[in-house]
């Protein structure tokens, strides 16, 4: 049995990639942007940092923090075009984060 952190084992990637994608889904703010992609209307047509912003009534500082976060977990992808950024749900990323979660507990 493990008493302190420092007696425990050294994570493995896999464990560190499930915690990155355990911290992006943390935040009450991130699972609403991840629930708003997943609407139909936003599969077929993407939506910018402007929209959420004006869906969830958030500052486009705080949407670009929150997508940087999903991004990094491989949660949600980005395609540029001039000046705007457009986003969805990378579902393949979502399903590796239940797959893992269901190893792991």
């Amino acid at each position: 049995m493990y008493c302190r952190q420092s007696d425990m084992p050294p994570a493995s990637a896999n464990d560190q990639r499930l915690t990155l994608m355990l911290r992006a889904i943390a935040d009450p703010a991130r699972r609403r942007i991840l629930a708003m992609l997943k609407e139909s209307r936003y599969k077929q047509s993407r939506p910018c940092a402007g929209d959420i912003e004006q869906r969830l009534g958030l500052s486009q500082s705080t949407i670009s923090h929150h997508m940087a976060i999903l991004r990094r977990a491989g949660l949600v992808e980005a395609a540029k075009q001039g000046t705007w950024i457009w986003y969805r749900r990378r579902e393949a990323g979502l399903r590796e984060l239940q797959r893992m979660v269901r190893k792991a507990l």
